[in-house]
């Protein structure tokens, strides 16, 4: 049997004798590709790295060109596990470890006290997102709407939103009949709780397309 353990390093070993042996070049292979260092020119916004052993995902990146100096790389990365970010200053020639990335569709189902649930449509894996990954997009969780859940080295990292989505208004201010006008807005609660600064003319009960970046209004739905 042929494995082709490394690029340009093909070895054989016997199916029967050698199995083990087989076995452990294949994880010792894994472990080479998954740790590889990556030039850090080579990095971008939302790339994952390691950094002091923290698996870390980067949040700006810029390659600066001084006049009549070495071109280095300034850039800032969060870790998952804390979220403390680091600030780096490196140079074009250093490289960092990266760090498996993955983003993966599941549907929002539930909230209980050990976390918020998310589900793989596919697998039906239970995915739980702890208190402070959901902060910043709990206000547009509703039950069966699919997000993409971001894994770096098979640890939750965040939940990316789609750039609009779809709500129901559950509390506003009596709309304006026959008043069309955009240009004049009052606040609207959403079923999860967020609030939109909506036309006059928007009603109860009515679904209505928010642009998730800034919670601003697109039109009806």
């Amino acid at each position: 049997m042929a494995l082709d353990l490394l690029p340009g390093f093909p070895l054989r070993f016997s199916e029967t004798r050698h199995s083990g042996l087989a076995s452990l070049f294949h994880t010792a292979y894994f472990l080479l590709r998954t740790m590889a260092s990556t030039p850090v020119i080579n990095l971008r916004k939302g790339h994952a790295v390691r950094h002091n052993n923290e698996v870390c995902i980067v949040i700006e990146h810029e390659l600066k060109t001084p006049p009549r100096m070495a071109s280095y790389v300034q850039m800032s990365i969060r870790s998952v596990a804390t979220k403390k970010v680091f600030n780096l200053r490196l140079t074009s020639n250093d490289s960092l470890e990266g760090v498996l990335l993955e983003r993966i569709p599941h549907e929002y189902s539930y909230k209980d006290s050990s976390g918020y649930h998310f589900l793989n449509p596919e697998t039906y894996e239970d995915t739980v997102v702890y208190e402070d990954l959901i902060e910043a997009v709990k206000n547009y969780l509703i039950d069966g709407q699919v997000y993409t859940v971001l894994l770096a080295d098979s640890i939750v990292a965040s939940i990316d939103l789609p750039a609009s989505m779809v709500m129901t208004v559950t509390e506003s201010s009596e709309g304006v009949k026959g008043d069309s006008a955009n240009n004049v807005y009052k606040p609207a609660t959403m079923e999860t709780g967020l609030i939109v600064q909506v036309p006059l003319f928007i009603n109860v009960g009515e679904r209505i397309n928010v642009k998730t970046e800034d919670n601003s209004y697109l039109g009806r739905a």
